[in-house]
This record gives C-alpha cells, sequence and structure tokens, in this order.
C-alpha cells in the first residue's frame, strides 16, 4: 500500500510560529490546491479543523475517517505562545536544552505522544488494509508525522529529521503482508 503523509496548510499560528497544538485553529484565507491532488483512495485525518481543512482541498470526494490519536502534541503552558514570549522561561529553557525530550509543562511528553500516534497509525493503516485500500493519505500534524517517522521508517534518523513545513508530505510503502505478520514499518520514503 502506498501511503502519503501531509501536514496540514499554514494557519495564523504556523505564520506566527506560535506552538500550535490543541487550539482548534482554521486555515489562513485563500489557500488554494498548490499541493497536487494525490491519487489516494482514502484518507485518515486528525480532527483538528486545520487537517480536516486541508483534506477537503487536497482530497475531494475521497472517503475521510478521523482518528483522534493522530492530533497534535498538546503543549500545555507554551500553547500558542512563539519563541520571543518564552525564551526567558526556565521552563522553555529546560526543554530547549532536553532537546524536547522532557514533557511540556502541564502538557504531553513525546513518549506519550509518539506511542498514541503509532496507536491511531496502526488502527488506521490495519483498517485500510482489511478494506482494500492500495493507497491512502494521512494529513495531520507536523509533530505526528515525526512520531510516525521516527517510530516506523525503516531506517533510523534522527525524531526532528521528518519534519516538514506546511503543506509538505513524505511518501512511502507498507508492505500488507509483513505488515499483518507485525514487520510494521515505512519503506521507499521520499519527501514530495
Amino acid at each position: 500500500m502506498e501511503i502519503l503523509l501531509i501536514r496540514h496548510f499554514m494557519t495564523r499560528g504556523n505564520a506566527e510560529r506560535r506552538y500550535i497544538g490543541t487550539t482548534d485553529e482554521a486555515l489562513l484565507p485563500g489557500q488554494t490546491a498548490s499541493f497536487p491532488s494525490p491519487d489516494v483512495q482514502a484518507v485518515a485525518v486528525s480532527p483538528l479543523r486545520r487537517c480536516i481543512e486541508t483534506a477537503e482541498i487536497i482530497c475531494p470526494g475521497v472517503r475521510r475517517y478521523v482518528c483522534d490519536e493522530l492530533r497534535e502534541c498538546d503543549f500545555g503552558l507554551f500553547e500558542n505562545k512563539n519563541y520571543e514570549e518564552l525564551k526567558d522561561d526556565p521552563d522553555y529553557q529546560r526543554w530547549i536544552l532536553s532537546g524536547g525530550k522532557i514533557p511540556f509543562p502541564k502538557g504531553e511528553g513525546r513518549d506519550d505522544f509518539c506511542r498514541r500516534c503509532e496507536e491511531g497509525f496502526c488502527r488506521m493503516t490495519d483498517r485500510f488494509i482489511e478494506e482494500g485500500y492500495e493507497s491512502a493519505a494521512f494529513v495531520v500534524h507536523g509533530g505526528t508525522i515525526m512520531a510516525i517517522l521516527d517510530r516506523f521508517a525503516a531506517w533510523k534518523e534522527d525524531f526532528y529529521h521528518w519534519q516538514v513545513k506546511n503543506g509538505e508530505a513524505y511518501r512511502g510503502k507498507i508492505c500488507e503482508r509483513e505488515w499483518s505478520k507485525g514487520i510494521r514499518r515505512i519503506t521507499e520514503i521520499e519527501r514530495v
């Protein structure tokens, strides 16, 4: 099965370089399908508006499956703030020095976030394989894409290696036979 991991289009918070996790922002007005419409049979989408709106733009008429586990990380006290607003905060400095590995104050930790994304990705992939789809897209968040590829990429990279900008994506392949036997990996990964 071919899969696409697509990051949603730009929101106001993204344009202002804010940590936007649980905030349910709409896309900035006037965004069009600059991303070529993918030839997919199904779309898994985060329940947040920015992902649903992106899926509507690039995959009109394609069957959508909303998956709560694929939502962005809960940034806790850093939510909706940017570097300028946080740079003097000792909690933020500790988080930066940890390489982003410690939990966000009153938010989610990377391990819990990655585990949640892994569960959602597995659940949706199992369903897509069960329903016989040969191609599927996941319209999700930048953090979600990093979490999925950190866990399932056929080769190991740094977590932040998988970072993509708004409207960018990775394409990869899943061998359904291997997946159903518990060999869960994404191969032939390329940035598109």
